[in-house]
């Protein structure tokens, strides 16, 4: 049981000496300090509900998961997005995805607004020590970077995975480059073994302080690299999808295991609440048929729901919580079958951790402290609504599911009652004709609320001392098409154009430059990239051959500048001097290739000289 309460002292006796008078103040434990609890978020990446052997799977092996598992508050009507950058940012700030900005993962719109404040922000207002080690896909730039939105500490990769356009060229998992509070540094090891060994070393070196430690696993995303060892006890069975899936799982479940064994030899565990999450449905853990996100599971391990990672079905959004913490009296595997969501996490720790908040701030979640109190009088008719709606601008019923209790209302024509149809097979929307009237006037109403919101546009600054010079990948082109978010489209010279959203701190003089490839490969414009070599030991391969660009011309526009000059395509880049006004900017660029197709620059540097 957890309680949270605030006691009150009252004089007993008057005319009592001092000293009996604090002796009872002692006995009570008044004037001494109550022990914050240290908090550990760990967040998989792609791991769906049923990818743990605990939550029914036959094939894979969990054993450390398992065990968290078994001394956990399990939420098993749990909900998040269907897709990475959405949840991630609910999942920090309280808020529905939709009001945080965030509800792609490219193209601008997974950068978290600036307005939005993180649960980091507030543990660090409340005297904890801040960090995060891994993925965390709400934007590359200032101001949307972790260090800018409350970590002290923060070891990543770039984007929203590792060989996208902003992460450090040919990143393999293995032994790659990494930005540590804001520089790059080279780390030995594969990527999981490297964020849990480097949040052991910070938990250590800060001892005695309240720590707050986000661990957002890249794992297990594409590509799908691991190491032979973990992915072997899965080859040659024909149910498994796709065993380094599975390998990729293993090995975060052995650092899982490495980091309680630290947290009990050093005496941190017990007042440590410990919460477990992944980010969306399960990537590789099923197949489907039919439609390729929205089908019936015809191989693999799915926990009984239709529709995998990006799916409105319950596949897609249905994911694994648990909670521990001994001190809290949460020790024994319990589970609470309300319906809960990513939004709720923050609230919850507000509740659990005692911490103070800004007036202001208004979460959309509510604290799950009363259900680990078996009170659910404030979830019986709860209504969540999850949507992936990848597109610039937000659309109603845009591949959305509003749920109530067991029932599901998606994109508001089909209806399932989730007590006899799990799967969600018999649409029964035509049989409830007032059950869709009244879900649709609560989306109406949620729609209604978010919707001024959606024409808020997070801007990357430039001209800021915390970034200058600003690198702007293609990444974040706000564009009609899917912009050129992974390091293959570089090297098969993919073509689209769109422009940065930027906002210009302080007017003066910029130097632009034009890359088609990253600074660090140091590759001129007409140039081919080498192929990445296989790596032993692993499912690795060559990456494919890269093409070369016959690039003759360049263009930038920016604010009221508008120049076209000729390239010299043997040098890395091509550099414009712009002066630049306080206030907004679009950002666009064009390369002119021989054959008169244009594309934009991939990578571009803003530094206010």
């Amino acid at each position: 049981m957890i309680s949270i309460q605030k006691r009150e002292f009252r004089p007993f006796i008057k005319n009592t000496s001092v000293v009996w008078f604090l002796f009872f103040l002692v006995q009570l434990g008044y004037g001494q300090k109550k022990e914050q609890p240290n908090v550990i978020l760990i967040l998989v990446d792609d791991q769906g509900y049923g990818d743990i052997a605990a939550l029914g799977n036959p094939y894979i092996k969990t054993p450390n998961i398992d065990n968290l598992h078994a001394t956990s508050a399990r939420f098993t009507d749990y909900h998040v997005n269907p897709t990475c950058a959405p949840t991630r940012a609910a999942l920090l700030t309280g808020h529905n995805a939709n009001r945080t900005g965030v509800w792609h993962t490219i193209n601008g719109r997974s950068l978290l607004l600036e307005r939005e404040t993180t649960m980091a922000q507030i543990f660090k207002e409340n005297g904890y020590v801040t960090s995060m080690f891994g993925k965390w896909h709400l934007g590359d730039n200032y101001p949307f970077r972790p260090q800018d939105k409350g970590f002290d500490e923060v070891l990543s990769h770039g984007g929203g995975g590792m060989e996208q356009t902003m992460d450090y060229w040919d990143n393999d998992y293995f032994d790659d480059m990494y930005v540590h509070n804001g520089e790059l540094k080279k780390y030995e090891g594969y990527c999981t073994d490297v964020w849990f060994n480097e949040a052991i070393k910070y938990i250590d070196a800060n001892k005695g302080k309240p720590f707050f430690c986000y661990l957002p696993t890249n794992a297990a995303h594409s590509p799908y690299f691991v190491e032979d060892e973990f992915s072997a006890p899965y080859q040659d069975n024909e149910n498994i999808p796709l065993p380094a899936f599975y390998g990729m799982i293993a090995n975060i479940d052995k650092n899982i295991g490495k980091l309680m064994q630290y947290l009990k030899t050093s005496n941190t565990l017990d007042n440590t609440i410990i919460i477990f999450t992944t980010d969306n449905g399960t990537a590789q853990g099923a197949r489907v048929e039919g439609h390729r996100l929205d089908g019936f599971v015809n191989k693999g391990y799915n926990s009984g729901m239709r529709g995998v990672k990006a799916s409105k079905y319950e596949g897609g959004h249905r994911v694994p919580l648990f909670l521990h913490w001994k001190n809290g009296g949460i020790t024994v595997g319990k589970d609470i079958e309300e319906l809960t969501a990513h939004y709720d996490v923050l609230p919850t720790l507000v509740d659990l951790c005692d911490l103070r908040t800004d007036g202001e701030i208004k979460l959309d979640g509510q604290s799950l402290v009363p259900l680990l109190n078996d009170d659910n009088s404030d979830f019986k008719d709860r209504i969540v609504i999850t949507n992936s709606q990848r597109t610039e601008i937000p659309e109603p019923w845009r591949r959305t599911s509003l749920m109530q209790g067991k029932w599901r209302l998606i994109d508001g024509v089909e209806l399932y009652d989730l007590n006899t149809d799990p799967e969600q097979r018999n649409n029964i929307a035509d049989q409830h004709p007032e059950k869709i009237k009244e879900y649709k006037a609560a989306y109406n109403e949620w729609w209604n609320d978010l919707a001024p919101g959606y024409k808020d546009l997070p801007r990357i600054i430039v001209g800021h001392e915390a970034e200058n010079p600003a690198k702007l990948y293609c990444h974040d082109w706000h564009t009609t098409g899917d912009s050129p978010w992974h390091q293959r489209h570089i090297r098969t010279a993919y073509i689209d154009n769109g422009y940065w959203a930027l906002n210009v701190h302080e007017a003066g003089t910029y130097e632009v430059k034009l890359r088609r490839w990253p600074e660090e490969t140091k590759l001129a414009l007409n140039a081919k990239a080498p192929v990445r070599p296989a790596i032993p030991g692993t499912s690795v391969s060559k990456s494919k051959p890269s093409v070369a660009l016959n690039i003759e011309k360049a263009r930038l526009k920016v604010q009221g500048f508008d120049k076209t000059v000729a390239v010299d395509p043997t040098q890395e880049y091509v550099q414009f001097t712009v002066d630049l006004e306080q206030g907004e900017a679009e950002l666009q660029t064009w390369f002119t290739l021989d054959t008169e197709d244009t594309l934009g620059a991939y990578f571009v540097s803003l530094e206010k000289l």
